[in-house]
């Protein structure tokens, strides 16, 4: 479970923790649903660059890159990609931490860039 902090608000959301390259790789590719509340935590062993892309990904994702500190440097919205080449979504920044949710789930629960995320 995280917390998402926006102003006086907070969020919680649900999610699977990708912390292994294997994990890292797989991340949601062929789920099917995500129920509204759940998501994945992407965590790095250090700073990376480079984007996620969607390959054989069959839902639409908002993705949130994160700093070390858990503050939200950059939001990016996803689009499933079944084509032998798929674009990467590239938020063109060092991060720490990416969490994937259903698209808009950050927009829907007015989560924006500059805001914190808390794991418990």
């Amino acid at each position: 479970m995280i917390k998402i902090f926006s102003g006086e608000r907070e969020s919680r959301l649900t999610v699977q923790v990708a912390d292994t390259q294997e994990k890292i790789e797989k991340g949601l590719m062929f789920v099917e649903k995500l129920p509204e509340n759940e998501g994945m935590l992407f965590v790095f062993s250090e700073k990376t660059y480079g984007g996620f892309w969607m390959k054989n990904t069959l839902i639409p994702l908002s993705v949130a890159f994160l700093d070390s500190d858990g503050e939200i440097l950059k939001i990016l919205d996803m689009h499933p990609c079944k084509e032998v080449e798929c674009p990467a979504y590239d938020p063109k920044l060092s991060y720490h931490y990416a969490i994937e949710v259903n698209l808009g789930w950050f927009e829907k629960n007015q989560i924006k860039e500059g805001d914190y995320v808390f794991l418990e």
